[in-house]
């Protein structure tokens, strides 16, 4: 065992020649891959070695010999234990450059196309972007206080931060704070996350409870949101158990920028994480598609209208499909919220069987999709596309992107006009593209 343990833990010198999909920099040693955290193409790095696997070990930078041009001081003092952003040390030029990389291999590689135009990367603020998202939080008994933050590179562990540099100042300056609130809750070891949704009017929190709060706890929770004017949410079960502690009505919003358009949301709602991101990814989607007054567009992944109502401002008529009941619901009153009276929503799970469908009938002219990780491979191959001149895929992961788009091209007809990156998560290694495909 002894012998096994000194052979993981050696260290060596290692020349950097490429950079993986998440992030890591990629050297041989003796003819054998190494993905090396916090390293950088062009580099030579000192590595701990921490993992060994049949076709490649694994390990991380412990100091940098030979250090590239691209190479920058990395602002948040948790870079490296804590997870939430693993690119800091590149400069923002040679992130985006990396994500369009990622984006063009695993189209050419996994999809067997290639764009017959590179879109121009979208970019927008590199820091201080993130209106939503998770911290976990954990009671260390080893420590004797609560930890707030997100997962480290080890998942088991939870990074102990005092910022976020990456989350909104309201909520990424204010962590400690989290932190020794929920420490002085007699609660504390039973509260595993909180959720941070920030709007145009304001922030609101989610705090995920196990076991019934105090009286005391409950009062605590109050005068924080007090305090700060957060509004703080409740949730001592599942999704339907989320409710307001304070105030008793906050209205969450955001606008879409020189649309005209305002979208209302729940706490736990998805939405877009990056809101400058979001509004060029929307002129964008518009231009792609292009639609006209004369044309049927029908939006797949629609959840609260993001696309669908922006797309209803110019198209005849909108079809906009969700699985989830409650964004449907949300959906609707957003039209209604805008006056927009040509668009119809619908809930549907989308991965399933479409058949009896009442919004398949009609046929579409125009298709955009903005489909979970997991792509849109199943209701691709049931939608009828022969009427459908145009696709607009908005991707949050490029191998998906690239199966649908190499399914499109060669089952379906259709041709890959253009694709690019969009950096809608700075600091971090994860991509989002989109695709334009034409009959």
């Amino acid at each position: 065992m002894a012998r096994s343990r000194s052979k993981i833990h050696q260290v060596f010198e290692l020349a950097i020649d490429g950079m993986t999909h998440d992030g890591r920099g990629v050297g041989r040693r003796e003819g054998k891959a190494v993905f090396v955290s916090g390293a950088l193409p062009g580099e030579t790095v000192r590595v701990e070695q921490t993992g060994r696997n049949r076709s490649f070990d694994e390990g991380r930078t412990l100091e940098v010999l030979q250090a590239s041009p691209q190479r920058v001081e990395p602002r948040c003092p948790h870079f490296g234990t804590c997870a939430g952003c693993v690119l800091q040390h590149l400069e923002a030029p040679g992130q985006i450059a990396a994500k369009h990389g990622v984006l063009q291999d695993s189209l050419q590689r996994l999809g067997h196309v290639t764009p017959e135009r590179v879109l121009e990367p979208l970019v927008d603020a590199a820091w201080g972007y993130r209106r939503k998202g998770r911290f976990s939080v954990r009671y260390v008994e080893k420590k004797g206080k609560v930890v707030v933050g997100f997962r480290e590179s080890n998942p088991r562990f939870v990074a102990d931060l005092t910022q976020c540099h990456t989350v909104v100042p309201e909520i990424g300056q204010r962590i400690p704070a989290l932190a020794d609130l929920v420490d002085s809750l007699d609660g504390r070891r039973t509260l595993p996350q909180i959720e941070f949704i920030a709007g145009d009017e304001g922030v609101a929190l989610v705090f995920r409870h196990l076991e019934p709060l105090s009286a005391a706890d409950v009062e605590r929770l109050r005068a924080f949101a007090c305090d700060t004017g957060f509004a703080v949410f409740l949730q001592p079960g599942g999704l339907d158990t989320v409710h307001a502690l304070w105030p008793e009505q906050m209205p969450l919003s955001f606008s879409l920028g020189g649309l005209g358009l305002s979208l209302a949301f729940r706490p736990l709602d998805f939405i877009q994480v990056n809101a400058g991101l979001n509004d060029k990814m929307i002129a964008r989607a518009l231009e792609l598609l292009d639609p006209q007054p004369q044309d049927r567009v029908l939006d797949l992944f629609c959840g609260l209208g993001n696309f669908t109502l922006p797309l209803a401002q110019r198209a005849g008529q909108v079809v906009g499909v969700e699985g989830d009941a409650g964004l449907v619901e949300r959906a609707r009153a957003n039209a209604i919220r805008n006056g927009l009276g040509n668009v119809a929503f619908h809930a549907a799970d989308l991965p399933k069987d479409l058949s009896g469908e009442p919004w398949m009938r009609d046929g579409f002219d125009k298709l955009l999709l903005d489909p979970p990780r997991a792509g849109a491979a199943e209701v691709l191959a049931q939608l009828p596309l022969e009427g459908i001149r145009r696709i607009v895929y908005v991707s949050c992961h490029p191998g998906s992107l690239a199966r649908d788009a190499g399914f499109l091209v060669r089952e379906r007809g259709y041709a890959l006009k253009a694709a690019g990156a969009m950096d809608m998560f700075p600091q971090t290694a994860h991509v989002e593209s989109i695709a334009l495909f034409e009959k």
